[in-house]
Parts: C-alpha cells; structure tokens; sequence
C-alpha cells in the first residue's frame, strides 16, 4: 500500500513577506535536517520489521505542489496530513493536488483546524494566531464544498476537540469565533452508477481492529454484526480497500451471521465538528480525569 505523509509545508500570505520568507528559510532547513535524520534509521527498520529493500522514501516539498516532488498521477492509497492544510493560504491547490495523486478508492485521513465562521481579516493577518495555527483556519462548511467540487465524497469526521485560547489579547481578536481541531477522511471513488442503502457485516479482518473498526464518528462495525449504512458509505466501502473486510448485500436480502445482528435503525450523520466536540466534552466530563484526554490544545501565547 503506497502512502504519502505531508509535515506542515511552509506558508507565505501577503502582508509578511519578509517575515514569512524568514520563517519558510529557517523551517526549510529545520525540514531538511529531520529528512536526514529519518534517513539514517531506514536501515534499523528494515532489519527490525524484515524488509529485504526500503519501504518509505522521502520527498521535501509542498503539499500543494507535489508534482514537484515527482509523485504521479493515481499513485497512492493514503495520503496522511497532520495540522498542515491551515498553513497553506490556497486549500483548494491542497486538495486538488491530493485528489491528483490518489487512486480510486484512495484516501485523503487529515487533522487540522477549522473555524467556525470566515475569518476576519483582522484574524487572518494576526501573526501570533497564524503561528497558534488559527489564523489560516478554514470555515468547517467551506471543506465539504471544496472536496465535492474537486471530486471527492463528502467529507467523514472522525473525531473533534475544542481549541481554548486563554490570552485575553487574543480573545479580544477573535471574538466570537470559535475552533476546532477535527480529522476527516475524504475518499476518491471512481464513478460508477448510482449508489444504494446496504447491509453490511464487517469480518474483523483488519489487524489490530479484530473485534471491532471504528470507521469514523458515525459507524463503528462490530466483527459478525449487521450495519445498515446509507448510500456514500456503502459506495466507499465497495470500493476502497476496505472492500474486502466487508461483506455488502441491499437491503433486504438476507445475510447470515454468526453473531447477533445489530439494531438497523436510521441515524442522524454528525458533519459539524463543533457539535461533536461538545458532545465529546459533556462524554469526558462525566469520565475521572485520566481518562478524559485531549489532542486539542490551549492558547496562552
């Protein structure tokens, strides 16, 4: 299975233009270096997992300029991202480039943060909050647009943690608006005809996810349990890698199963980020306090 991984490429916004240059030299060569200390464990690997050649190379680039790097057409399964498509001014170069080098059934599984209305410009110029990874925060409602004018389904939240500033300079910047960071799955399938509700059964055939594969924020599949899913669901599963962990028939048609069959009921599909962090709070509220971890962070800057 190919697979890119981007680390957080280097922005320039209007406005910063030597400060932002400044900034894109230093991390350049902070990037370069942690290429060549990545580099010198590709052997240690090897031995430790038993791989007779490689299996990862580096490229040092932009996420929105891959094709600089050399990586083709349809090439790869999985692109990863982590906190790097805020930090690029055009996010749709970002996906287009993404949904370029993806093949069909392949997947973009991204972090970042995302804003809860558009941003001001008074938010978008802040060089602290661009630092914080705010200031380039995209409208959560503007990445489903983005993805479907591209290409790509709709995109599946994962999971979502509120980000608190507590700076009361910073407060008085962004006002009312508020953050979250949030990962998404966005799948490239290929086009086919239309789609249609199924029943699925997962078969616990994905490594360390035997009794159960928690897919995103609204499904998860128990190993022998029947799952109505709706129609993008099922298309997705139909034709990714997952294929072949999932048994799909329409509904209707009877599925045996050696496991107790699951309620098939109609649900409602959380695609707000902030909901579901809040949810999420309330969850952990409720939980002792080792258990209630976060990934989201808090602002003091």
């Amino acid at each position: 299975m190919a697979v890119v991984w981007s680390s957080p490429s280097i922005w320039k916004t209007a406005g910063f233009w030597t400060w932002a240059v400044e900034v894109a030299e230093i991390a350049m060569r902070l990037v370069s270096w942690l290429v060549e200390v990545a580099k010198k464990y590709i052997e240690y690997h090897m031995e430790k997992y038993g791989f007779q050649t490689p299996n990862v190379t580096f490229h040092r680039g932009y996420i929105e300029k891959l094709e600089e790097t050399g990586i083709k057409n349809e090439s790869y399964d999985i692109v990863i991202s982590n906190c790097v498509i805020n930090l690029v001014p055009d996010k749709q170069q970002v996906l287009q480039e993404v949904h370029r080098v993806l093949k069909h059934g392949g997947e973009l599984y991204f972090s970042d943060v995302y804003a809860s209305l558009e941003l001001p410009e008074e938010i978008r110029t802040h060089r602290v909050l661009w630092g914080e990874c705010l200031g380039g925060a995209l409208y959560w409602k503007d990445l489903a647009i983005l993805a479907q004018k591209i290409g790509f389904c709709h995109p599946r939240l994962v999971s979502a943690n509120l980000i608190t500033v507590q700076n009361e300079e910073l407060e008085r910047v962004i006002g009312d608006c508020r953050f979250v960071s949030a990962t998404f799955r966005l799948f490239k399938l290929p086009k086919t005809g239309p789609a249609e509700r199924c029943q699925v059964i997962y078969n616990g055939g994905i490594t360390g996810h035997e009794k159960e594969l928690i897919f995103d924020a609204n499904f998860t599949f128990k190993e022998g349990e029947i799952v109505e899913v709706d129609e993008e669901t099922a298309a997705i599963l139909k034709n990714s890698r997952f294929a072949q962990d999932f048994l799909i028939r329409p509904i209707g048609e009877k599925l045996s199963t050696c496991r107790g069959c699951s309620a098939l009921e109609s649900k409602d599909i959380i695609t707000d980020p902030f909901k579901l962090a809040e949810e999420s709070d309330c969850t952990k509220s409720r939980c002792p306090p080792d258990v209630a971890g976060s990934c989201c962070g808090t602002i003091y800057s």
